[in-house]
């Protein structure tokens, strides 16, 4: 298993190829009107990836608040893979390369991050523009 930082001119294609086999939960990020932009984010990102063999399993991307906190946007680990502590890997790389920061993850998989030992702080609201 090797994880490293995301090098865009490597990893590329082949992490969007991962997100796109996710099918319809992760469109937002793979379909044509926005793989650019997310393209571009992953690279401004801290984003690393996880490979087995040639294989990329995993990835995750996460925001840093300027030496604050850091903010785990996405983690995925490919379906075949689950199981192998990937997930877990990637998070610690984070821990790892900023060891002052406090780490908050949004998620929509609550009960994978207990798991690992993260306690809830808080809730994620989405603001809507009043159309009235």
């Amino acid at each position: 298993m090797l994880i490293r930082r995301y090098l865009k001119n490597e990893d590329e294609n082949k992490l969007m190829k991962m997100i796109e086999g996710e099918g319809k939960e992760w469109a937002c990020y793979w379909a044509e009107e926005f793989s650019a932009k997310y393209r571009a984010a992953l690279h401004k990102s801290i984003t690393y990836v996880a490979y087995e063999g040639d294989v990329l399993c995993g990835y995750s991307r996460s925001l840093d608040d300027c030496g604050f906190y850091i903010y785990v946007c996405d983690l995925l680990v490919k379906t075949e893979y689950r199981g192998k502590k990937i997930g877990k890997k990637l998070m610690e790389c984070i821990y790892e390369d900023y060891p002052e920061q406090v780490v908050y993850v949004m998620s929509d998989v609550d009960e994978y991050y207990k798991k690992l030992g993260f306690r809830c702080e808080g809730s994620i609201f989405e603001a809507t523009k009043d159309k009235g």
